[in-house]
């Protein structure tokens, strides 16, 4: 057989042929935990979506009856009854709407039981500057019956940037925290209110529900995968290469 010197430049290819062996399966490795993250991302959220289209669909409950067990009622239409209190209130900033960026209106609330929590009031159209407080709806001190969304208070925006108070100083809230600015102790949830007994208080743009779809989760595992098998391509491609040239 006729054997003919193999340049620089091929030799240079499989001159370590243990580390890039190494460095593949390395690789490889990280395209698996990756296509394994995204697919556990696309299980968590379809599970999540399910659980939201669940409670959404089912009827309104009063809030008594959900005890302290709130995780099982996230995302429940709930009634209470109670008094909203207008010089507790909070403006959210960024919210949008019909493409258009305003404000969400967080009210507290006090239930007919003593219980203090917030309610987001929906959208309201912002100002005439950036930084000026938008018109705040009248917030009348009768008792009302309100029917609104059960939601968490740890999903709700924090920081200052976030939020300003609804008073003439129009100072930012630093490191806000609804608990943290009321002089009395609030729960662990707030309410998307929905409609009120006194229809005057009823949103015109309700907090609306998260877009319910599975996401890209799933396609970005398979592409993951997809890479893990080029590098396993490439991979063989190269030593496979290599061989060639030096048996000729």
């Amino acid at each position: 057989m006729i054997k003919i010197k193999v340049s620089t430049e091929d030799q240079a290819r499989e001159s370590h042929p243990i580390l890039a062996s190494v460095i593949a399966v390395a690789l490889i490795a990280l395209c698996f935990w990756a296509a394994q993250w995204q697919y556990q991302r696309g299980v968590d959220r379809h599970n999540r979506n399910s659980e939201i289209s669940l409670n959404v669909s089912k009827p309104a409950i009063s809030l008594e009856k959900t005890n302290t067990n709130y995780k099982a009622f996230e995302w429940r239409l709930v009634h209470a009854t109670g008094k909203f209190n207008p010089s507790e209130q909070i403006l959210l900033r960024n919210r949008y709407f019909e493409g258009k960026y305003g404000f969400h209106l967080l009210t507290l609330f006090t239930n007919s039981d003593g219980r203090n929590f917030w309610v987001n009031r929906g959208w309201i159209a912002p100002g005439d500057t950036a930084k000026a407080s938008p018109p705040i709806p009248t917030t009348p001190k009768n008792s009302v019956t309100i029917d609104g969304r059960l939601r968490f208070d740890e999903s709700l925006p924090r920081g200052s940037f976030f939020a300003i108070p609804t008073t003439k100083s129009g100072a930012l809230i630093e490191k806000w925290n609804a608990q943290s600015k009321t002089a009395v102790e609030t729960e662990p949830f707030y309410l998307d209110l929905i409609r009120v007994s006194d229809s005057s208080l009823t949103p015109n743009a309700p907090a609306e529900l998260p877009e319910l779809t599975d996401g890209p989760h799933m396609a970005y595992a398979l592409q993951w995968l997809f890479f893990a098998g080029l590098v396993l391509y490439g991979r063989l491609l190269l030593r496979r290469s290599a061989q060639v040239l030096t048996s000729i």
